[in-house]
């Protein structure tokens, strides 16, 4: 993985206040799902260089993904100044988030 996904994340709070387009991906380090959808999020997002990518660790008892009611990994939200346009879910190939980071209106 180029990018690990953090145990160090922001608060609800804290991603809910960045501005412009976000996109919050949860996932974790071992999870197969997540490996292969690496190459598709990274990808879909080179594409978008001002949207600020997160990678955030998830599983139980992480409160961020919690409070974006995360079920299946990799799950990508699309947050803009603060509310959720979008969200992928396990992409297979770029396309599906590109799509999504076009209707959030990602520069």
């Amino acid at each position: 993985m180029s990018k690990p996904y953090e145990t160090a994340q922001p608060d609800r709070a804290a991603v809910d206040a960045m501005p412009g387009v976000v996109a919050v991906d949860f996932g974790t380090n071992w999870c197969g799902y997540c490996k292969a959808a690496e190459h598709d999020i990274e990808e879909a997002l080179k594409a978008y260089p001002s949207v600020k990518h997160v990678k955030a660790e998830d599983g139980p008892g992480r409160p961020l993904g919690r409070s974006f009611r995360v079920k299946l990994w990799p799950t990508v939200v699309l947050m803009k100044d603060g509310q959720e346009l979008a969200r992928v879910v396990r992409p297979v190939g770029p396309d599906e988030l590109k799509d999504a980071l076009r209707q959030a209106g990602a520069a």
